[in-house]
């Protein structure tokens, strides 16, 4: 699997968005892509009680941890790589988390317009 290069969504160089827990398609800190992931998980999010309470309604749980694949499960605050398409569902139903521009892939723009990523904004 190749990489798309590592761009953000402000045409920058990619930032990690997190190591503890590792996030990404890759599980490399990172929001990186490739022709593979079919989620698109570019979103680099911080994640809210409300947003884990969303997933999880809608069979992504997200909070419990699973430690046969080790995952410790997420809490309100932890960063993670989102799938795009979720992220716009959650932004539909008024529950999106924050979200870190400089760690979010460009390619999440072929999903989630750049002014409604812009308006979730962790830093404005």
């Amino acid at each position: 699997m190749e990489k798309d290069p590592s761009i953000n969504v402000l045409g920058g160089k990619l930032e990690p968005c997190s190591f503890a827990p590792a996030t990404g398609y890759f599980r490399d800190g990172h929001c990186n892509t490739c022709a593979q992931d079919q989620g698109s998980h570019t979103v680099c999010t911080i994640v809210t009680a409300e947003f884990l309470a969303f997933s999880k309604y809608l069979g992504n749980d997200l909070s419990t941890p699973r430690p046969e694949f080790g995952f410790a499960g997420l809490e309100p605050g932890d960063q993670w790589c989102l799938c795009a398409s979720r992220f716009l569902q959650a932004h539909d139903e008024g529950c999106a988390p924050n979200v870190v521009l400089k760690a979010t892939h460009r390619r999440a723009l072929a999903i989630v317009p750049l002014d409604i990523l812009e308006f979730y904004a962790a830093s404005k």
